[in-house]
This record gives C-alpha cells, structure tokens and sequence, in this order.
C-alpha cells in the first residue's frame, strides 16, 4: 500500500468535496445505463450491439475508452516511473497498432459480420465465415473468451481495489464492490448502448486527465527543465534504449499485435452505422490515443521529480497518478481526477463483461435452447445475457478478492491471450481464401495454448536466458499463424461461398 503522509491522508479521507465529485459522476453512470434501458434493449442484437446503429465520435472514443482502462492512468506512469522513458515503446507499439486495426481489420470486419448472418459476437463470425455446422469453432472460440475476459476483467476490479484504498484510505475489498456494484448496474441494464455512451464520456475524463496533471506538475516544478533534473537523478530515465534490452523493446513493440483480437475493441467496429464512417472514427481515436498515453509517459516522468520533491515514499508505483492528483489540486478537482481514474477502470470492466456475456448467451445458450425459433425468444435472450453479467462479475471478483500481481503484467497476460488466438484467424477471416476450419481451429488453440505454457513454464527460465522472458504474445502469435496456414492448406478448401462473400466484401468497400 502508498505510504502517504500524514496531513495528505486525512485529507483525502475526509474532504467531503472529493466524495461529493465521485458520488456525481456515479449518477451520470446509473442515469446513462437507465437511458440505454430505455432505448436499446428489446432484443439481443439491441442489448449486445447497440442494433449497429452507433455513431462515429461515440465508436472512437468508446473503443479508445475501453481498451486503455486502469493501466494507462495506473499501470503505464507506474512503469515509466520504475524504468524511465524505455517504457514509451509500449505507447509506440499499441498507437501503430490501433492505426493498424482501423485500417486493416475495422471496414472489412463491419461489412462482412453483417453479411455473414449478421453475426454480432467473434464466434459468431468465425462460425458463420467457415460454414461451421457442428459449432465446434464456435464453442472453442467462446470459451477461450469467457477464460480469457474473466481475468482481464478481475485485473479492472483490482485497479478499482487499489484507488480506494489508496486514496480514501477504504478497505481493498469495499473499493472493489463499490466499483462492482456500479459498473454491474449500468452494464447489466443498459447493454452495449449505455456502455458505449459511458465510454464515451469517460474517455472525455480520462483525456482531461492526463493533459492536466503532467503539465500541472511542471508548473509546480521547473517547467521544461523538471526533465533535466529527471535526467540528473537517473541518467536513463531520458533515454529510449538504456535500462531496458533490445528484447526488452521489441516485447513491449508487440502490444500492437493484439489489437486485430481483442473482442471488446473490435466490437466497436461492427457496432458503427457504417463503414463509411470508420476514417472519422479513426481520426478522433487515435488522436485521442496518442494524446493520452503521451500524458500518462508525462505524469511517470514528472513523477520521479514530483515525489522526489516530497519526501514521499512510494512503495506501489502504480499508484503515482493518485498520489500527485490530490497533492496538486484542489479537492473538487482532485475528485474529477479520481473519478478520471474510475472512468478508464469501469469502462474497460463494462465492455469486457458485456463482450463475455454476449458470447454466453450467442454462444452456448443459444446452441442449448436452439436457434430455430429464436426470433421468438429475444426477451428470454435479453435476461440470459444481464444473468451472464452477473455471473462473470461474481466470479472475476472472486479472483480479484487476493490480487497477486501488478496491474499491467495482468492485462498483458490476457491482452496476450486474445491476440495469439484471435489476431491471426481475424485477418486470415477477412482476406484470406483458403482458410478452413480445421486450420482456424487449430490455430487458435495452439495460440492460446502457447501463450499459456510461456506464462506458466517458459517465462520463469528468464533468469537463465534473456529469451525466455520475451513478452508471450509473440511466440503465440506466431504459432497462431504458421499452424492455421500449415494446416488449412492440408485440409479441404472452403467453398465457393467464402470467395463469393470475400468479393463482395470488397465491393461493397470500393463502392462505399
């Protein structure tokens, strides 16, 4: 836990203004998740995609919002605090593979998951793309997300756990509930409608945020040459290569591949009104993005200083972002930036449970219950997916309830997880003929099982050989490929049908 001083403490603990900004910002969260009730939530596609009907601006910062979540404000300026400026490839590699992702995988995924059955989950697609009559690709797909997004989800919980008991002082397991009961509320009511409004105005907080306190800070410090004096007390605080290793680099470099996998983020993309509105999506959110991360960079740089300058003894960097947000502004303001700090945590918690709870529900609920009346059913589709919320909160929050790992080695486990096996079969999906379902299935598997042997087995040998402890994600991904491509060109080619609907994915793109 922060140790904090005395005087900053009970203030924090007791200044009834910060309460009062986070009690606000609760309010607007129930208000919105009641408002998607009210609007979107009459059948499943409704509940778990908005009925595809969601704006630009709104998909921009929604998809930014839920994939940032609690490490940008948390993780990200608590890594850069620990090792220096070497940390900024994390920022470089996820930026390019945002770009990346809209250009690449977001018009062809909006266009063809709605050719293909009008898919609205991954499974969904990959099922329907493969012609895959017995759902075994289906099945394997969903659970892979359902394990996956449980313990990406139990890594959202743990930020909510360390703000309050780090800025209020409250108890670990309260912090969590607190933040459970609020994000299941909205989440579990609203759907994807409120989720994404939620995100959108959250991602607004967020940005706010992380502009304010570096530059704040600097102010208080010495301007521009508050770098300086980071320079002098570490010579590799400034500087991209040293304190870290050329491995070192290109693991954080990697973030950028699980982009084309992650189901909360590419989500957003089959949700929009139109591909055509995809390149103003893209303009906002990568703007957004790199505003953003440039901040969180700043606020572990000014950081060094700042806590240097006050005596203040850190001992979970993580938590840097709240210490220097209540040191340096006035409560109301300190509580708007707390509330910064919920909104990245919650926003990434909703998407992550409600992408769970729609492959729950399209995914094996239906194959149990039976799709061929299911037009009749779309209520009783409706209730199983706010049940499936539920369920996976409970259970995320019991793994979060004894947290025994930082934030960020948290999400990258899972963010490795989703892009060994999904990043590779999402682009071979979407521009590769030949793609069976045995190659799909195979590929997928090996990536999720290759990234799960190097977390548990290979990545402790990095104390005998530096090669071990390269980030899982690429070893994963690369096994991802090469065993879909070896083994669908051993097996039979799709049909004719596949190549028909590639075609005419690709017109209807040209044609825009």
């Amino acid at each position: 836990m922060l140790l904090l001083g005395s005087t900053l403490q009970n203030q924090v603990q007791t200044d009834w203004q910060t309460y009062i900004m986070i009690a606000i910002y609760f309010i607007i969260l129930l208000i919105i998740g009641y408002y998607g009730y009210r609007q979107a939530t009459d059948n499943i596609s409704e509940y778990m995609l908005g009925g595809r009907n969601i704006g630009p601006y709104i998909t921009a910062l929604s998809a930014g919002a839920s994939d940032m979540s609690g490490w940008m404000i948390m993780g990200l300026p608590g890594s850069v605090y620990r090792t220096g400026l070497s940390a900024i490839w994390i920022t470089i590699g996820l930026t390019l593979g945002a770009y990346l992702n809209y250009i690449i995988v977001a018009p062809r995924l909006r266009v063809y998951t709605e050719i293909a059955g009008d898919a609205i989950t991954l499974p969904d697609f990959f099922k329907n793309r493969l012609n895959d009559k017995n759902n075994i690709l289906k099945i394997f797909s969903g659970l892979i997300i359902v394990i996956f997004f449980t313990l990406y989800t139990h890594s959202g919980f743990v930020s909510g756990g360390k703000l309050f008991e780090s800025a209020f002082g409250l108890n670990y397991h309260i912090g969590l509930l607190l933040v459970a009961v609020i994000v299941i509320a909205y989440t579990f009511f609203g759907g994807y409608l409120a989720v994404s409004i939620t995100d959108f105005f959250q991602g607004v907080i967020m940005l706010i945020a992380m502009v304010m306190v570096p530059i704040v800070a600097m102010m208080q410090l010495n301007g521009w040459d508050t770098f300086n004096r980071v320079a002098e007390m570490k010579p590799t605080n400034l500087d991209l290569f040293r304190g870290t290793t050329t491995l070192g680099i290109i693991s954080l470099f990697a973030w950028g591949l699980g982009y084309f996998g992650q189901p909360h983020i590419i989500v957003r993309f089959m949700s929009i009104k139109s591909h055509q509105l995809l390149p103003k999506a893209r303009r906002l959110g990568i703007s957004w993005m790199a505003v953003g991360l440039l901040g969180a960079v700043g606020v572990g740089l000014t950081g060094i200083a700042f806590i240097s300058d006050n005596h203040i003894k850190m001992e979970d960097p993580e938590t840097l972002f709240i210490v220097m947000s209540q040191i340096l502004f006035h409560p109301l303001v300190g509580g708007f930036l707390l509330a910064a700090i919920l909104a990245a945590i919650m926003s990434t918690i909703s998407s992550q449970l409600l992408v769970t709870s729609s492959s729950l529900t399209e995914d094996f609920y239906k194959l149990i219950r039976g799709e061929k009346h299911a037009a009749e059913h779309q209520r009783e589709f409706v209730l199983v997916g706010r049940l499936s919320v539920l369920i996976v909160a409970i259970v995320a929050l019991a793994i979060a309830w004894s947290p025994n790992d930082t934030i960020l080695n948290l999400v990258g486990n899972a963010w490795a997880g989703f892009g060994a096996a999904f990043s590779p079969l999402v682009l071979y999906s979407l521009y590769w003929r030949n793609l069976t379902r045995t190659g799909a299935l195979s590929g997928m598997i090996a990536g999720a099982v290759v990234v799960i042997i190097w977390i548990v087995w290979i990545k402790p040998l990095a104390t005998i050989n530096e090669i071990f402890g390269i980030y899982e994600i690429i070893p994963g991904f690369l096994t991802s490929v090469i065993v879909t491509y070896v083994v669908s060109l051993l097996t039979q080619k799709p049909g004719d049908f596949v190549n028909k609907d590639i075609e005419k994915v690709k017109t209807i793109i040209r044609e825009k």
